[in-house]
């Protein structure tokens, strides 16, 4: 994370700097030195100035090294800044005096002094540098002038100068140090407000971005932008969470080779149709996960309205298209279930008749073992048709609001011993009872009835002759933190394909020579009532798993029984 220095910080990066820079010239000024004394010893420049020049430079060393073992040690950098004006001064004071005083150029030093001091004090702090350099060079020059102090210069360039001459000096070098103060510290100033105006522009630029970057983050819609080169750019939280693909497994990847169902989107002359209406397409999620996802994309463009990429946006539709599928599901049944209730009335009286009909004839006449068959034809039909007009009512039937406290493990054994009396068992098939105590469900004694046999049935059919049925009854909890009754139903048979595990909760709808694809249909239709669930995994020619949870009995409840 980024952490904005703090002034003491910038200061200290300056005075760091500041040796640094003054270390480096005085190393020139060294260099040149040493070169005017090898290459032309004696000519201008006295051995005692050469002397006192080399001592310059060496306190210089010294100095720099103090300031800096200082600055490690110290943090009050006032003292540091202002220990190195004192100092600096002073040796300038010295070199323009060692190297001819009214004739040194060295004095110009005393600007750099002035300006620093203006960068680390200010206008203020600048003045009072400007002040003192123009005292100690105007008391340099008056000491000598008055001949207090002895002058270090070679009598070449001795030449007699007047006291006015020596004012006007002092008064150039004065009022151009009290100058270079006022202007440096204007110069400085502006600095300062520029910073501190550019600051505030990044600051408010910060902010901005991290609103953005939070708004973009915090929807729960995903957010995904292509630069004209068909690279992935960014990818928020929600994209993520919806795709399971994280921002670094596909930035800077070919959004072909991460999610090839959204080329089409991306051709050029199709994005500005497509940009205001909303698409569905289905993609892979990572781990091969499929999502239903409704998306629109549309150009990215920059300031200059030259685009520079695409924006698609997408959510995930793939529980509502579970929700709109269970609906046409609802209403189909419900379609359903207004027939049945007509068909069974239409159906139950004719049946009503033929059976009443067929009895009488029995008792009254006489038959023929053919035409006794014939009847029992006759009434086997009927009862089919009955069968079949009951299954179709219960489709149309709500679940009873009335219930009671049911043993999950009786049913299941009476099911059972039951269903080896039906003309579907064989006594190959062997079961397994895998049961817990106490397993209650709060439900209608019948339908749960009907949900274990039909499952029991289907199971047994789709082993034919021989095979393993494993009925396994439990109490679980769910990621809804509600308490189930788990009823898992396993066999050996011939398994369902894949393309058919979606439809055979839907009416009539079946694989079997004898059947009306009425059975799962039901069994769906008593669990979706009770707000239970239903699961079915299948293989082929390995055999399926049908797991059940219905709603356990709450504590509430136990007590009304």
């Amino acid at each position: 994370m980024y952490i904005e220095p703090t002034p003491d910080d910038k200061n200290k990066k300056r005075l760091l700097l500041l040796i640094i820079s003054r270390i480096a010239i005085i190393t020139l000024f060294l260099g040149v030195t040493i070169f005017i004394d090898i290459s032309k010893p004696g000519i201008s420049i006295f051995p005692l100035v050469l002397r006192s020049l080399y001592a310059i430079i060496t306190v210089t060393y010294f100095f720099s090294i103090v300031y800096f073992i200082f600055l490690k040690i110290h943090k009050d950098l006032k003292i540091n800044i202002h220990l190195q004006l004192v100092v600096d001064v002073l040796l300038i004071t010295v070199l323009v005096y060692i190297t001819g005083s009214l004739r040194s150029n060295y004095s110009l030093l005393y600007t750099l002094v002035i300006i620093y001091s203006v960068i680390f004090l200010g206008r203020k702090g600048g003045l009072i540098v400007a002040s003192a350099s123009g005292i100690s060079y105007g008391l340099l020059l008056d000491l000598e002038y008055f001949k207090l102090i002895p002058s270090i210069s070679s009598s070449d360039y001795d030449y007699h100068l007047t006291s006015e001459e020596v004012f006007v000096r002092i008064l150039v070098h004065l009022v151009s140090f009290y100058i270079l103060a006022f202007l440096a510290s204007f110069v400085v100033e502006q600095e300062k407000k520029t910073r501190s105006l550019l600051e505030e522009k990044e600051s408010a630029f910060d902010q901005l971005d991290l609103l953005f970057r939070s708004i973009i983050e915090s929807v729960d819609t995903g957010v995904m932008t292509i630069n004209l080169f068909g690279r992935i750019k960014t990818f928020n939280r929600a994209a993520e969470d919806i795709t399971s693909f994280s921002l670094p497994e596909v930035e800077n990847k070919r959004i072909e080779d991460i999610f090839p169902e959204f080329i089409p989107f991306f051709i050029a002359e199709k994005v500005n149709e497509q940009s205001k209406s909303r698409m569905e397409v289905v993609i892979n999620g990572k781990k091969a996960k499929r999502i239903n996802l409704g998306c629109s994309i549309s150009q990215l463009k920059d300031k200059n309205e030259k685009q520079i990429g695409n924006i698609l946006i997408f959510q995930d539709l793939t529980e509502i298209k579970k929700m709109e599928d269970n609906l046409e599901k609802s209403k189909r049944l419900a379609l359903i279930g207004e027939m049945a209730a007509g068909l069974a009335h239409e159906m139950r009286n004719p049946l009503a008749s033929i059976s009443g009909s067929i009895e009488l004839l029995k008792q009254g006449i006489n038959l023929e073992e053919t035409d006794k068959r014939l009847m029992r034809i006759i009434l086997r039909g009927k009862d089919q048709l009955e069968n079949f007009v009951r299954d179709f009512l219960l489709l149309a039937r709500s679940v009873p609001v009335k219930r009671e406290l049911v043993n999950i493990n009786e049913i299941a054994d009476d099911v059972i011993e039951n269903m080896k009396l039906s003309p579907f068992w064989s006594d190959n098939i062997k079961v397994v009872r895998v049961f817990d105590k106490k397993v209650n469900a709060f439900a209608n004694k019948e339908h749960v009835r009907q949900i274990i046999r039909n499952l029991i049935l289907n199971a047994i059919q789709a082993m034919k002759d021989t095979g393993i049925l494993t009925i396994k009854n439990t109490t679980r909890k769910l990621d809804d933190k509600n308490e189930y009754v788990e009823i898992n139903v396993t066999d050996t048979g011939c398994g369902i394909e894949e393309k058919y595990l979606q439809k055979i909760f839907e009416p009539f709808f079946t694989n079997k020579e004898k059947g009306t694809g009425l059975g799962l249909t039901i069994v769906g239709r008593l669990v979706d009532g009770y707000g239970g669930k239903i699961k079915f995994e299948s293989k082929v020619d390995k055999g399926t798993t049908c797991t059940v949870w219905l709603p356990e009995m709450k504590k509430d409840m136990r007590s009304r029984v």
